[in-house]
């Protein structure tokens, strides 16, 4: 395991220093990085700045569409179209008469000696 720690830091230190070791990385300067929408036109980053703005205001109704849906949701229904029409009510899907933690708690206190 440490030597893959260890060939990964010697990988991240030449793939960011440019092969040269032992080197730090330098920065680019702010006005020399360069830009994913360096070879947009004008219309195009306009385009895409509505097409953000449209999905933001599409992600707040869906937001709201999502909450409204929730509150309406029927949980018993939800549960019988996720398992099926089954009747949990008899054998072998009915709950048990314990839940087993009586007899964790039995089994703790015996470990611990308090019989």
């Amino acid at each position: 395991m440490q030597k893959t720690v260890e060939r990964f830091r010697e990988w991240l230190r030449v793939r960011y220093t440019n092969g040269m070791r032992n080197e730090e990385p330098t920065p680019v300067p702010e006005d020399q990085a360069k830009s994913a929408l360096a070879g947009w036109t004008p219309e195009q980053i306009a385009q895409g700045k509505l097409w953000v703005e449209a999905w933001k205001r599409a992600g707040e109704a869906m937001e709201k569409l999502r909450a409204e849906e929730l509150q309406r949701l029927d949980r018993y229904r939800a549960i019988e179209l996720l398992c099926g029409e089954y009747d949990y009510t008899v054998e072998p899907r009915a709950p048990k008469p314990y839940s087993g933690l009586v007899e964790q708690q039995y089994w703790f206190k015996r470990a611990a000696g308090r019989d």
